[in-house]
């Protein structure tokens, strides 16, 4: 007997996850989302994926551009988390953002952020996965933004 979608979700809500921002830049616009689904893959080559819906207005940028930004959100940054969640509206506005060397757009202040190439994407269902080759990275130091419960969570150091 197949598992119910609620019952699935409440299962998973089990599992922490850090909280990460999804970001990509086509055509002259920015598109970005807030994404548990993020794993590093592989130190050689420097690989990691992302798991987008294919619904999610962010998934054909970034199928479309070949590449990614990932922000790993520190736990001060609960509200840029929401803002990303939120559907519709201008995400970036009045966002502190910086540009990598790929063009796309990284939240300043994040823990930390990795510029990938897209190199390979697998379809996963409703979603694909987007594996990325890391290009460049930065990191700060801080404390993580976690997710468990439904509900955002702080690590304490």
């Amino acid at each position: 007997m197949p598992v119910d979608d609620a019952q699935f979700k409440h299962a998973l809500s089990h599992f922490a996850s850090g909280v990460t921002i999804v970001t990509t830049a086509h055509g002259g616009v920015d598109y970005g989302l807030t994404v548990a689904s993020f794993a590093s893959l592989s130190l050689n080559p420097p690989l990691v994926l992302v798991c987008i819906s294919k619904s999610s207005s962010s998934h054909d940028p970034i199928a479309q551009s070949q590449a990614f930004g990932v922000s790993i959100l520190g736990s001060d940054q609960a509200d840029v988390s929401g803002r990303f969640a939120a559907r519709g509206g201008d995400k970036f506005a009045g966002l502190d953002v910086r540009r990598g060397t790929l063009g796309v757009p990284l939240v300043a202040n994040a823990l930390a952020t990795l510029e990938c190439r897209v190199h390979q994407q697998v379809v996963g269902g409703d979603h694909s996965i987007f594996i990325g080759e890391v290009v460049d990275t930065q990191t700060r130091e801080g404390a993580p933004l976690l997710y468990f419960r439904a509900a955002y969570r702080e690590m304490l150091l």
